[in-house]
């Protein structure tokens, strides 16, 4: 009852404390139609949103003297409510408060609309069906049970009687309760909390006396059950608990001699069926853990293999673009001598003496080359934008992660690119917090959603982002790496992110 009590005045509160209920009543309209559109989109909508939450409601009307018009019976005129019987009341106070119909089938719950210095009254009325309000009361109590209900002031709202045909002449009566309470009931007084309610609950003395002999005999009987069961259930629980704790104890000897392949498994749902899923759970992350250590030690030494191959007689080939770019000087061909100094930093910043951790100054001044090489090769189709942040460039990164992705940018972006104007390239380097991220940006051809779900995943024939991507994880962890994203069409960046876990050179 205090729960639906409470509901009921928690939705009155929620209209009479609603800023656009209360702007749509004291507002002035300019036309009908404007006062049409509060009824539609304001009033109308949250009546029904209530009455279809709580069916109890069966209406909700407010009457009041502000300047909009009738509507139904959700707004009426305050001269409508003069007549009824709950009105002088509802003038006089600014609580909510219930009022019941004359037949008892209905319970009005009045409160006063609530405004900021507006001289207008309005009066919210809202209908409550008290039987169905009642009907969750009444399915609690089976037979030989009696209910009452007062309000504040100690008049009768609601009785129900439910007495078989032992107790059928006997009378139940507020009068009785009140004054002189039968000592052939007990009866149980509670009082609502917040309207001052009063609910009497009452039962024949004798029905009880009955009810309880009978559970003397039906527990008298569950003991000596119980005796019965208690030995045979005692032994079988013991070998039930026993023999699990035993097998995990075999498993857990098995994973301390390093066998992690054990199968453990337990179907049973208590503490000990709990310790042996946690357990397996342990010894499966335990071997995928060794696992990962292992492959990431092979891994890391195939990269070390690769860049060692990449690295065959630098000296040859660095000896080799001198002096073509002597020659070229010499010849006063311009365009081969910056071609030639711009491989030579490439192929120096590429090798980086044989480490395999370099400086973001030096890895972007490996790409800046790699770039400016493929501009001239390019005509000087493309523009290429830098935005850096140099405070960030003494930090040390595994060599050869932003060229790959710029070289993948020009090949399969902008070589591809069918819009008019100019391909533009954009690299960015910045840091939040203890993260670094480089972002790689191209309007060339773009991609389908599909293909940028799988650039991650597919092997490629050159250097690829893929290997880019995974030594990200190998030096960093899962949570950094290469994230895509694209549109077909219109170009496509990449955001590399990493962080200062290897420390300023």
């Amino acid at each position: 009852m205090d729960y639906k009590l409470d509901s009921y005045l928690s939705t009155m509160n929620l209209i009479t404390w609603n800023e656009n209920i209360r702007l749509a009543l004291s507002q002035k309209y300019d036309s009908n139609f404007e006062m049409y559109l509060t009824y539609r989109d304001t009033i109308d909508p949250l009546f029904l949103t209530i009455r279809s939450l709580n069916t109890d409601i069966t209406a909700i009307t407010i009457y009041t003297e502000t300047y909009i018009y009738p509507h139904g019976n959700t707004l009426r005129p305050l001269t409508d409510a003069q007549g009824k019987k709950w009105f002088e009341q509802a003038c006089s106070t600014t609580s909510p408060f219930f009022s019941l119909s004359e037949d008892g089938q209905t319970i009005y719950l009045i409160c006063q609309m609530h405004y900021n210095y507006v001289p207008y009254t309005s009066i919210i009325c809202m209908t409550i069906n008290f039987e169905s309000t009642m009907l969750s009361a009444n399915n609690l109590f089976q037979n030989n049970y009696g209910f009452l209900l007062t309000d504040s002031s100690g008049g009768q709202m609601y009785q129900y009687t439910n007495l078989d045909e032992r107790y059928s002449d006997s009378e139940i009566s507020l009068d009785l309760l009140l004054n002189d309470e039968p000592s052939d009931y007990i009866t149980k007084t509670e009082t609502l909390s917040n309207f001052g309610w009063t609910a009497f609950l009452c039962r024949p003395a004798h029905s009880i006396s009955a009810a309880a002999i009978n559970i003397t005999y039906v527990v008298l009987a569950m003991i000596l059950l119980c005796i019965v069961l208690i030995f045979f259930i005692s032994t079988l629980l013991s070998k039930i608990i026993v023999l699990p704790i035993e097998k995990l104890s075999s498993s857990m000897e098995q994973v301390e001699q390093g066998n992690y392949e054990i199968e453990i498994f337990s179907n049973s749902t208590d503490e000990i069926g709990q310790l042996i899923c946690s357990f397996k759970k342990m010894v499966y992350t335990l071997n995928n853990l060794v696992n990962e250590v292992l492959l990431s030690k092979i891994r890391q030494q195939k990269y070390e293999i690769e860049i060692l191959q990449s690295q065959i007689n630098p000296h040859f080939l660095y000896n080799s673009l001198s002096l073509i770019n002597s020659k070229a000087i010499i010849a006063g061909q311009n365009d081969i001598s910056q071609m030639a100094r711009l491989l030579s930093t490439f192929y120096r910043t590429m090798l980086n003496k044989g480490q395999q951790i370099t400086t973001i100054a030096s890895e972007l001044e490996n790409t800046k080359s790699y770039i400016a090489i493929q501009q001239m090769m390019h005509s000087q189709s493309f523009d290429v934008i830098y935005d850096i942040d140099n405070s960030i460039l003494d930090y040390s990164i595994p060599n050869l992660l932003i060229q790959p992705l710029a070289e993948n940018a020009i090949i399969h972006g902008l070589d591809h690119r069918e819009l008019p104007g100019k391909a533009i390239l954009s690299v960015s380097c910045y840091q939040e917090n203890q993260d670094i991220f480089f972002k790689i940006m191209d309007n060339g051809c773009g991609m389908s959603e599909e293909e940028c779900s799988q650039i991650l995943t597919k092997s490629s024939n050159g250097y690829g982002v893929k290997n880019v991507h995974q030594r990200i994880q190998l030096y960093y962890g899962a949570d950094y790496g290469l994230t895509f994203h694209s549109t077909k069409g219109m170009g496509t960046y990449v955001l590399v992110k990493i962080n200062t876990s290897l420390n300023k050179e």
